[in-house]
């Protein structure tokens, strides 16, 4: 026995010297490897912070702020360690809402700003209060329907600036029935220098070779844009003729326009709007996706990392809330923790949170010494990365991936999103989610106090732990059934017994499945037991069950 004790403390001290320093030791340790991967995400994050806060109705400034203070401050509070903080466009639909609500123009912006500081300090306490957990209230599918209505949105309102001319209407669901109208009308320069940055962007995905992707495809796209931008001369006003149409080009509309300094951009926010109920649904609605998307985030993340570290995820959720309460306070959009940015990082090397930290301190270096080339940015070379941003979100893979789980989980995913573009993001979540109760309903499920705490009873027999759940399983109890799990000792034998469980979800398998990655990096082992019992929605190993009666 002491012997195997022995080497088990063996083996886990050895683990833990493979793994990076943190803090100012890991700045020691790991600073070239971050300092490298900090300079090609700038690449990435410097225009696509623009084209996020341009796509939001903010000043091109406003998005580099939040990059900047995502990437030096965030970076130091938050529990990721390569996780890469700054604006993202599932931010773009709240803030675009938020700024049209609270006045339009830029009235409205100054007044999105105190929403935005605010939502900071809400995002803030949640995180203090351990209440990262409370992204589980929301069912798997209806986050991902969300997310895809978000990427409809994108490209809807995207479309004019690719094509270089004025949107003619705000609606998403009007916008696409105008795609006819608005190519008939573009403008044949602009047009051309969005589809060549659109056709880069495709061209760059599918090539396999990783020599020929080391420059990123948004500087890509931006140096294509703003060189075709001067061929055109878009810097200039001026008139020009094209199979016997006249077109006008005014810079003011093309181009990225900074500030002279950055310290000029900064604004205060307006608390004129506090007292309005406006005011509080855009926190409510920026709260809502920030919390959601970092928590999405930071949990895909930590299945990127190579050394399998686990974020702190409330821990995340209050740094993103300093940050995005910092930003709101300078006249910066909020922050997340972007997944795709993140990625990347993780693929050129990065080893810890310095990288985030380089990240942006090199676009901060860069607008202070280097404005003036931002300003000659086409408006619709960033446009084409944003369509493909939206594409990404709304994939026609994810409608696949969903159908396969289960035909009632794709009525859930096609109806939040018909729910989102119809309505709002809030209403859109409401109704996803009421549908979500009513298939409960539906497949057995009464409503009862089960609905929310979770009947479960762990017993004990040696190093085998056993947790026994009754009733259901479902999305709104799952937090409850993870308390219980939780305290089962690390590294043990975990058997979760669901053999008399009436109905489990999709959204508790999925957190089932995550909660089991997790443990079993503890060096224990998890089953879930029971599920022979129970018929599934398809051949998916995280599809819905119900339980069959026998006998």
């Amino acid at each position: 026995m002491s012997n195997a004790s022995s080497s088990d403390t063996m083996s886990v001290g050895t683990a833990a010297e493979m793994l990076p320093k943190d803090r100012l030791a890991g700045l020691k340790e790991n600073w070239k490897s971050d300092i490298v991967s900090g300079f090609i995400l700038f690449l990435i994050a410097l225009p696509l912070s623009l084209a996020i806060a341009i796509a939001s109705g903010a000043p091109p400034m406003a998005g580099l702020f939040a990059a900047i203070i995502g990437g030096i401050v965030v970076s130091q509070l938050s529990g990721s360690y390569v996780t890469i903080n700054g604006p993202a466009a599932g931010l773009i639909v709240v803030i675009v809402g938020a700024v049209e609500r609270l006045g339009g123009g830029a009235a409205g912006y100054h007044c999105a700003c105190a929403a935005i500081a605010v939502s900071g300090v809400l995002l803030l306490i949640a995180g203090l209060c351990r209440a990262g957990a409370l992204g589980y209230f929301v069912p798997a599918t209806v986050v991902h329907g969300m997310l895809a209505a978000i990427g409809f949105i994108i490209i809807a309102k995207q479309i004019p600036v690719l094509l270089g001319i004025a949107a003619p209407s705000k609606e998403p669901l009007m916008l696409f029935a105008k795609i006819p109208e608005m190519i008939s009308h573009l403008n044949p320069e602009i047009a051309l220098i969005g589809f060549v940055g659109l056709a880069i962007v495709i061209i760059y995905n599918l090539i396999k070779v990783p020599l020929l992707k080391k420059v990123p495809a948004p500087i890509i796209v931006v140096t294509v844009g703003v060189l075709m931008g001067i061929a055109f001369q878009v810097g200039t006003a001026h008139s020009y003729t094209f199979n016997n149409h006249e077109y006008l080009i005014d810079p003011k509309k093309i181009l990225v326009v900074l500030p002279p300094s950055m310290m000029d951009a900064v604004t205060a926010p307006d608390w004129s709007k506090v007292a309005t109920s406006a005011f509080w649904y855009s926190v409510v609605a920026i709260t809502l996706i920030q919390g959601v998307e970092t928590l999405l985030s930071c949990a895909a993340v930590d299945k990127l990392d190579p050394y399998k570290r686990t974020a702190d995820l409330s821990r995340d959720v209050a740094a993103v809330g300093v940050g995005t309460a910092l930003s709101g306070m300078i006249g910066g959009i909020p922050m997340i923790a972007e997944i795709v940015r993140s990625t990347a990082n993780v693929a050129n090397g990065a080893k810890t949170r310095w990288s985030n930290f380089f990240h942006g301190s090199f676009i901060l270096i860069f607008v202070l010494i280097g404005a003036a080339l931002i300003d000659m940015i086409p408006q619709a070379c960033l446009a084409a990365l944003l369509i493909m941003v939206g594409y990404r979100l709304a994939s026609p893979k994810e409608f696949i991936h969903t159908y396969e789980i289960g035909p009632e989980q794709l009525l859930l995913y096609a109806t939040t999103i018909i729910a989102v573009l119809a309505t709002d993001l809030l209403v859109g979540v409401g109704i996803g989610i009421a549908l979500k109760i009513v298939l409960h309903f539906i497949n057995g499920a009464p409503f009862s106090l089960n609905w929310f705490i979770a009947k479960a009873k762990t017993e004990q027999e040696g190093d085998t732990y056993t947790v026994n759940v009754e009733g259901v399983s479902i999305f709104s109890n799952f937090l409850s059934l993870k308390r219980q799990l939780d305290k089962v000792p690390p590294g043990k034998k975990l058997l979760v017994n669901m053999s008399k469980v009436r109905l489990i979800d999709h959204s508790s398998m999925d957190h089932l499945s995550q909660f089991k990655r997790n443990y079993e990096k503890t060096g224990g082992t998890m089953e879930l037991t029971g599920l022979s019992e129970h018929k599934a929605a398809s051949k998916h190993a995280l599809s819905s069950r119900k339980l069959v009666k026998i006998g």
